[in-house]
């Protein structure tokens, strides 16, 4: 099964990439750090429990090491589901998965992986730094460990370490939870790391920070698997997204393979020559004391000849669908094929 086409303006965009709805082979032990075969989680509802609500089904996916791997989908679709258990918190219904290279649940697979909850619920009276130091003991970390461990964390998510040293947890705001969230996920220093919801309920500067946390791992060769509604930072900081929705998994890919690939270019800016702009863009408009068109030429050429005319760029991107474009695409197209 292929990826659903994306229509924009009227132009279907190509996007075949397999979804992985045969299951793969069995892969070696360091082929790719998350592996599920046919996974499928049914729950039991009702008084008498004799409803059945499907949640995952036959999921097929992979995640290689040291890549961000971001999975979409609207509330309900069995992203956290997914992620519980690929942790073992919860078991399957049918299928299996691996993780590390090991049987999810596995405990020696628990001290190589952190997890970041969406909603974590921490002892509200231990102070930040208490809450760091008991995660550290869990994982055996020494004192003297924990010395050198826990400044650099705290560096990393940009708390005060004064503030976690002197402030209860009840009286941290959503954004300062979240940061010593994702220290606690890391003081092991994991192979591995599990967010879900990392930007949940944040400001714009709790989403930055906790963005470049997510870069700094992705530096460091670490494997990332996490869960956002955030697409404008699932596009920036992931190297494959998959797409899930009422527990089935609709495509899977790099954003190239998705979203495409296009030789012109969306640019805006200001200054420079009109007549030469108008050499270089098609459908140059002007609004608000900004230049705006398409650029099918080589930027950097532009960019050069722009200089040369005493303009500036204030935005250059590819010009295709973005990829909350394609997410909600995706979604109505599935919803209207099943109606």
């Amino acid at each position: 099964m292929s990826c659903l086409s994306l229509t924009q303006n009227g132009i279907a965009m190509s996007a075949s990439v397999p979804s992985f709805i045969d299951p793969p082979t069995d892969p070696s032990p360091v082929a790719d750090v998350v592996q599920t075969y046919n996974l499928t989680k049914t729950y039991r509802t009702g008084f008498w429990l004799n409803q059945k609500v499907t949640s995952l089904r036959q999921c097929n996916l992979s995640v290689q090491p040291g890549e961000t791997f971001g999975l979409l989908g609207p509330n309900g679709a069995g992203k956290t589901t997914l992620l519980k258990i690929l942790l073992g918190i919860i078991r399957p219904t049918a299928g299996r998965a691996t993780v590390l290279g090991q049987p999810v649940g596995d405990r020696t697979v628990k001290h190589r992986v952190g997890y970041l909850p969406e909603n974590p619920y921490f002892y509200d009276y231990l102070t930040g730094r208490e809450l760091l130091e008991y995660t550290a003991g869990i994982f055996g970390l020494s004192a003297q460990q924990q010395r050198q461990r826990i400044p650099e964390l705290l560096d990393m998510v940009g708390l005060d370490p004064k503030a976690i040293h002197q402030k209860a947890l009840k009286k941290f705001s959503k954004g300062m939870l979240q940061r010593v969230g994702l220290a606690q996920a890391l003081i092991n220093d994991p192979e591995m790391v599990f967010l879900d919801e990392p930007m949940s309920g944040l400001d714009p500067m709790g989403r930055f920070r906790v963005r470049e946390v997510i870069l700094t791992l992705k530096e460091q060769g670490k494997t990332i698997f996490f869960n956002s509604h955030v697409l404008s930072d699932v596009e920036t900081i992931c190297d494959r997204v998959a797409v899930l929705d009422q527990g089935e998994l609709l495509c899977t890919g790099t954003l190239d393979e998705l979203l495409g690939t296009s030789p012109s270019y969306q640019v805006s800016g200001r200054g420079g020559n009109v007549e030469v702009l108008e050499k270089w863009l098609t459908g140059l408009q002007f609004q608000r004391g900004l230049w705006h068109g398409t650029l099918d030429g080589d930027p950097y050429d532009f960019l050069s000849s722009l200089r040369g005319m005493g303009g500036t760029i204030v935005n250059l991107k590819l010009a295709r669908a973005t990829l909350e474009d394609f997410f909600l695409d995706q979604i109505n197209q599935r919803r209207s094929d099943q109606a």
